[in-house]
């Protein structure tokens, strides 16, 4: 077939790809950030008052079983709230597209209006929402309030990912203090695999995130060295 000069296809289709934050990175962000942070400082500041590894594992692995759960519930009950938090601006607007149509259609022009479309050329879609409620309200509900049908199964999920990139971040700073003796030595263990896992960490979110993975290794990693330096010196400053 013989395409008219000028509307030529190009061999190979252009495919932009766009990474958009999920809320399963944000979920894994959360959990892993926190769990190879407190976990660190709680095995430093015990490494400056104890000698004893025992000790040190012992308190960890409390530490990210207690923090695992409470980011767990955490992320539950947030993902619970925002699902409570649609159901209810959903009922209001389905309740306003009968009571207050009017109104419905002057913030349909205001969010048209925004691309620099007229109340002129917006009629044929308030016509065609008149008769087409259930598409309406999902119109006002992602345009007007930005708010998307969260997944009934979120909650779950949210508490699974958070608790668990927990304890999969608690484990590496506390990994040494298993296999040695000496809290000196684990702990300067722990600081190289520690701060290594957070520069990857942080290079990984940068990357998806903000798109500056250099800048949020360096950010990630000084914020987890701070913290562990911070209860180092205070658990040093009272033993």
């Amino acid at each position: 077939m013989i395409r008219p000069r000028g509307h030529l296809l190009p061999a190979t289709p252009h495919i932009e790809q766009h990474f958009a934050g999920s809320r399963r990175l944000r979920d894994t962000v959360i959990g892993m950030a926190d769990g190879l942070t407190v976990p660190f400082a709680l095995a430093a500041g015990l490494t400056g008052a104890v000698d004893s590894t025992t000790i040190v594992v012992t308190a960890g692995l409390a530490e990210v079983a207690a923090g695992s759960i409470a980011m767990g519930l955490g992320g539950y009950l947030a993902a619970r709230g925002d699902a409570e938090h649609y159901a209810a601006e959903r009922h209001r607007e389905e309740r306003e597209v009968v009571e207050k149509p009017d109104a419905e259609v002057a913030e349909i022009e205001k969010v048209f209006s925004e691309y620099g479309l007229t109340p002129e050329e917006v009629a044929p879609v308030v016509r065609a929402f008149r008769s087409r409620p259930n598409a309406w309200v999902e119109f006002m509900m992602r345009y007007e309030l930005g708010l998307e049908k969260p997944d009934p199964r979120q909650a779950l999920l949210s508490a699974a990912t958070i608790g668990g990139a927990y304890i999969i971040g608690g484990l590496i700073p506390l990994g040494p203090y298993f296999f040695t003796p000496s809290t000196g030595s684990a702990l300067r263990v722990s600081i190289v695999l520690t701060i290594t896992a957070l520069l990857v960490f942080g290079f990984v979110k940068g990357r998806y995130t903000t798109g500056r993975p250099l800048r949020g290794a360096l950010q990630t990693s000084a914020i987890g060295g701070l913290a562990a330096a911070v209860a180092f010196g205070v658990a040093r400053l009272f033993t």
